[in-house]
């Protein structure tokens, strides 16, 4: 049975205020929705008070997109889950144009057995 594949994306010195903002979040997930043609079912978002970073779910057809800031370290951590292999999105380009990442670490991850 094989259970698709798992992408963690990590990108570091980004832009402290756009780890903050709505809008540049979600931005780059439906830029990464449009790239990799995915299709999303339901989300949720939860903008923290103050400082504080964000926290968003895309439910898809095909599983899940999500995403954490920590605007204090300047750091968003993703993770998309998708049940077939597909092309990953351009995950060092969309981190940068859109959060400011400098640094950008993403890994592919099989899921189920072959």
């Amino acid at each position: 049975m094989h259970g698709g594949i798992e992408w963690l994306v990590d990108g570091h010195g980004c832009v402290p205020a756009k780890l903050r903002d709505r809008a540049s979040v979600l931005a780059l997930l439906d830029r990464i929705v449009a790239a990799m043609d995915l299709h999303v079912v339901s989300t949720v978002v939860h903008v923290f008070p103050g400082a504080g970073g964000i926290t968003a779910l895309y439910l898809l057809a095909e599983s899940h997109l999500t995403i954490h800031t920590f605007p204090e370290t300047g750091t968003a951590t993703l993770n998309a889950y998708c049940c077939r292999p597909r092309v990953p999105a351009p995950w060092l380009a969309l981190f940068g144009e859109l959060l400011g990442a400098r640094d950008v670490t993403a890994t592919d991850h099989p899921r189920g057995r072959a």
